[in-house]
């Protein structure tokens, strides 16, 4: 599996788990991954190996665990804007971008920006590709505001 097809697992991941109880994430995890194509049957495999799943399950749970952290950036970066307003689908690839940019020294700021606009231009409206640009510009580390 390419990194970018994890990075949408992982965003698939968080979208879940952002909008269901705490109680209910175990499960909703197991759901997801139940629901992907089996190796046996995927060409080209689209199944992600017991150490992908671990990794996406990982970040993700990393991720849901800043979301406090994570919104307090975007409500400071988005002017006029705040968490709630935004589109879940956004706002989950928000999360994913930030958590990268700020917090994962695996992955190089412009990878992760570059990223999130390349997903809000697949699973968004025409619009939300500049919306995610204009945000994370705002929150480039060491950046000038």
């Amino acid at each position: 599996m390419t990194r970018r097809e994890i990075r949408e697992h992982i965003l698939r991941l968080v979208f879940n788990l952002t909008s269901r109880r705490p109680e209910e994430k175990e499960e909703q995890t197991e759901l997801y991954f139940s629901q992907m194509p089996d190796e046996e049957i995927t060409n080209p495999p689209l199944f992600a190996s017991p150490q992908e799943k671990e990794y996406i399950c990982q970040k993700a749970e990393k991720i849901i665990e800043m979301v406090p952290q994570i919104d307090e950036a975007l409500n400071g970066a988005a002017k006029g804007w705040t968490t709630r307003r935004m589109g879940r689908t956004d706002l989950a690839i928000l999360r994913l971008a930030v958590y990268e940019m700020l917090y994962d020294d695996e992955i190089p700021v412009g990878v992760a920006i570059n990223e999130a606009i390349e997903l809000a231009k697949q699973y968004c409206d025409d619009e939300a590709a500049t919306f995610v640009n204009g945000i994370l510009a705002v929150l480039v580390p060491g950046e000038k505001q």
